[in-house]
């Protein structure tokens, strides 16, 4: 069993609420596009919020072609959206399966559930067993290309897929896999979703505004907005990549994943266990805070979640806190929950690889006590060599991922 130094990622794919792919979406981000809408998919009278930002429905017919319809029958929603990003990703990673030893070839996903909500049980429930497994769409992806190495499913709340991406890394640098394909997905625009969102308070209630009420570190933050998708990146050890030639869109230098235990959906106070999952992470990496050009936040227009991590920001760059740009994703996007992890790591790629940065729009009324340089409403040219994704999910879940320029 050989070990390897490097990480690397050689394929990505999404989909998200502005746009079906990689490309679309990322150019939309760059120009600012909120994805965020009114519900029209059920009946909100009942509950509080009535916004959310969801994928097209378009991405149905993508499913059609790229799925056999005896596979698209027993999968959800979720599990198809997931699909149709494991195919750009592999495709970009234009990686020939039966070239490797299939038992190191492995796949984890980031999943809080597969999706199988009300409105999937009304369709009815000859599917019920495969459409609710955990597991499912994990072993999806192992069945298409015929994978034997490890295949399992992360849950960790918004940090899922975030923490699939570093147990992806784990298994390459230790030896255990060649190749892992990693990523994330979610779909949960429903009432029983939204309404318990709205229960703690958590959600954003801006129903005249759909396309600015996502603000992330503005005074006037009231809560995040649901989004949905899915994202996929390739890893590959750097030896296998480099001896085949393949596209390298960056390293995945390190990361760390850390439990808070004080609280089942409040952070630490001000920002304790994000300031040291940043910290173990660069340390991971074995990269100084100084190198450090760029911050996809988790930021989620909630109260404390933005507070408190501007909070860790600070404490772990000192005096540079303020040089070091930090953007959200989810003031377009919303916040994919399983999902956003592999999102906005593909994201913070994508912003290495063009010297871009996307923008944190809808930033309309500064926080005295959130004084950072949040990339405010547009997007900005930036030399990048390494950069930072944070995701902290409820249950006390810290994911940091360092990307590095290649």
């Amino acid at each position: 069993m050989e070990s390897y130094n490097k990480t690397v990622i050689t394929g990505m794919g999404m989909i998200t609420s502005v746009g079906l792919n990689l490309k679309d979406t990322w150019n939309n981000l760059v120009k600012g596009v909120s994805g965020v809408t009114t519900i029209t998919s059920f009946d909100t009278k009942s509950i509080d919020t009535h916004i959310a930002a969801p994928v097209s429905d378009e991405f149905e017919e993508l499913a059609k072609v790229q799925i056999p319809k005896k596979d698209r029958k027993r999968m959800t929603r979720s599990t198809r959206m997931l699909m149709v990003a494991v195919n750009e990703a592999v495709s970009a990673a234009n990686i020939n399966f039966e070239n490797y030893d299939k038992t190191r070839i492995a796949v984890i996903m980031g999943i809080v559930s597969t999706g199988y909500d009300e409105v999937e049980k009304k369709a009815g429930n000859m599917h019920m067993v495969v459409k609710s497994m955990p597991n499912s769409p994990s072993a999806w992806v192992s069945l298409k290309y015929g994978l034997e190495g490890p295949n399992f499913s992360v849950s960790t709340a918004c940090a899922s897929s975030a923490y699939a991406i570093g147990l992806g890394q784990q298994m390459i640098k230790s030896g255990l896999a060649d190749v892992v394909i990693v990523g994330g997905v979610d779909s949960h625009i429903n009432a029983e979703y939204i309404d318990g969102f709205n229960k703690i308070m958590a959600m954003s209630t801006r129903n005249d505004s759909p396309s600015t009420a996502s603000r992330p570190f503005s005074l006037s933050r009231d809560g995040f907005v649901m989004g949905e998708g899915a994202g996929v990146m390739v890893l590959e050890a750097e030896k296998i990549a480099r001896a085949r030639n393949a596209k390298i869109y960056g390293e995945l230098a390190g990361y760390a994943i850390t439990s808070e235990a004080v609280d089942i959906t409040a952070p630490k106070k001000d920002g304790e266990g994000m300031l040291k999952t940043m910290q173990m992470a660069l340390n991971n990496a074995n990269i100084n805070p100084y190198e450090v050009d760029y911050i996809n936040a988790h930021g989620t227009s909630t109260y404390l979640n933005d507070k408190y991590e501007t909070f860790a920001i600070k404490k772990c760059f000192g005096e540079r806190a303020k040089e070091v740009p930090v953007s959200s994703s989810k003031s377009m996007i919303g916040h994919t929950i399983a999902a956003s992890g592999v999102i906005e790591g593909i994201i913070t790629v994508m912003s290495i690889c063009s010297g871009v940065i996307t923008p944190t729009i809808n930033y309309q009324d500064a926080d005295p006590e959130l004084d950072l340089d949040y990339v405010p409403n547009h997007s900005r040219a930036q030399d990048i060599h390494i950069a930072l994704s944070n995701s902290f999910g409820f249950g006390g879940h810290n994911a940091t991922v360092v990307y590095r320029r290649y």
